[in-house]
């Protein structure tokens, strides 16, 4: 059982997913019901410290099974909810010592200190008559306790089953401690990308903007996937899409480092060719790290768009009649190779078109050669229009794979040479004499 259990247990970096593998594989031979309690604070702290003794201890139920169905596991807290439990609960005991709790044969005192009145009550009349609760200890650190019931099995707990469960315990608290560091690690990372990344991109002249940014789903490390909306002096707009290679914390830190070098080189109105230039320059500075991106810049007055690409995925251009095209300028490889040469590749926009920058996260799979999914996303952007709003989210919902392994950028713009009259008029009323003088 211990070795079906070195396989069963942390197959997945999922903490939620570990915790339910130890109950299953506890109810297999050990016991009817099994429940694994987490320490509320180990999804707050680092290093969380051992509770105080003297006060009640807030745990979050993570998985309860039981085998064959029994009306006791209705005396358990929902999974997921923060419970406290007092000083004098069984569980509570066992946290706070570091060391098994045996009951071999419960009381109605007993069973008044596994739960409440009425829980204590259900698991009377459901036969409960057995317990042993041991405590999960990684490092020394104690993150919560698996805690059995036996019910339909009529031998109490004892010595042995307790040096068992002692022994499931610590190898299922190893993989509980590496599920919620790598939580700890890809929340942060999350945090930060999303602290660096633009809350809302704003409308520019001439422009309606759409984004969207997606992490990757719970068992995926968070990427470096980012997008922005730059306002240039000449009253144009750049629009930028890119992608850091690599993943977590140090990658959400590059993201922002690019960011913030595409936004200064911006404001220099220099060529997408050249910036790109710049920032690959500042990626090679960088250990082990390599990026892609699209810079482009649109002037809806006249029509004018510039583009250039470094190992990225080509935008779309979604015409006024409703057919969309890849644009395919000559792409440079990724930023960080060093001693390359970008291209600009300019095109003229009709009023009404749509422009869309994308990471690759929406359209690459594991099994799908890449050119179906740039031609089924081609497919999906042609046809009757939506707004860009509505647009980014069905692009969404018919592209990304449930349980994505990446993360995904997106960004749509509408080429509306109208709200560029509309914005200089407002900004003439407001005293200010050129888009330029604009903050």
């Amino acid at each position: 059982m211990l070795a079906e259990a070195g396989v069963r247990i942390g197959s997945t970096l999922d903490l939620e997913r570990t915790a339910h593998e130890v109950a299953d594989i506890a109810v297999d031979d050990l016991a009817d019901v099994a429940a694994v309690d987490i320490l509320d604070v180990i999804f707050t702290a680092a290093d969380p410290a051992l509770p105080d003794t003297g006060q009640g201890v807030a745990f979050r139920p993570l998985a309860v099974a039981a085998r064959p169905p029994t009306d006791a596991v209705q005396a358990a807290d929902p999974v997921g909810e923060v419970a406290v439990y007092a000083a004098d609960r069984l569980v509570t005991q066992c946290v706070t010592t570091g060391r098994p709790v045996l009951v071999p044969h419960l009381s109605a005192e007993t069973l008044r200190r596994l739960g409440s009145r009425p829980d204590s009550d259900v698991l009377a009349r459901a036969g409960a008559h057995s317990y042993l609760a041991v405590p999960l200890m990684a490092h020394g650190c104690v993150l919560g306790a698996l805690s059995l019931l036996r019910v339909h099995n009529a031998r109490p707990f004892d010595q042995d089953d307790r040096d068992f469960a002692t022994e499931l315990a610590d190898r299922a608290a190893i993989c509980i401690d590496n599920a919620r560091w790598y939580r700890h690690e890809r929340d942060t990372a999350l945090a930060l990308q999303r602290s660096l990344l633009p809350h809302q991109a704003p409308d520019r002249p001439g422009l309606e903007v759409a984004t969207r940014y997606c992490p990757a789903d719970d068992t995926s490390e968070i990427g470096g996937d980012w997008y922005d909306v730059l306002p240039l002096t000449d009253g144009g707009t750049a629009l930028v899409i890119g992608d850091v290679m690599g993943s977590g914390v140090t990658a959400a830190a590059t993201m922002g480092q690019l960011r913030t070098a595409t936004r200064t080189l911006a404001r220099l109105d220099l060529p997408p060719a050249a910036v790109l230039s710049g920032l690959d320059r500042l990626v090679e500075g960088l250990e082990s790290s390599f990026a892609t991106c699209t810079y482009l810049t649109c002037r809806p007055a006249s029509g004018t768009c510039e583009i250039a690409t470094a190992g990225h995925l080509p935008p779309v251009v979604i015409h006024p009649d409703g057919t969309a095209e890849l644009i395919a300028p000559n792409p440079g490889p990724p930023l960080g190779i060093g001693d390359t040469t970008f291209t600009t590749h300019r095109l003229t926009l009709a009023p009404d078109s749509r422009l869309l920058l994308y990471t690759d996260g929406l359209v690459e799979t594991r099994t799908d050669a890449i050119d179906d999914r740039l031609q089924l996303l081609l497919d999906i952007l042609t046809g009757p229009r939506r707004s860009i709003e509505d647009t980014c989210d069905f692009l969404l919902q018919h592209l990304r794979h449930p349980g994505s392994r990446d993360d995904v950028a997106l960004l749509l713009a509408h080429v509306n040479p109208r709200l560029t009259s509309v914005t200089m008029n407002t900004d003439m009323a407001q005293g200010v004499s050129a888009p330029s003088a604009r903050p």
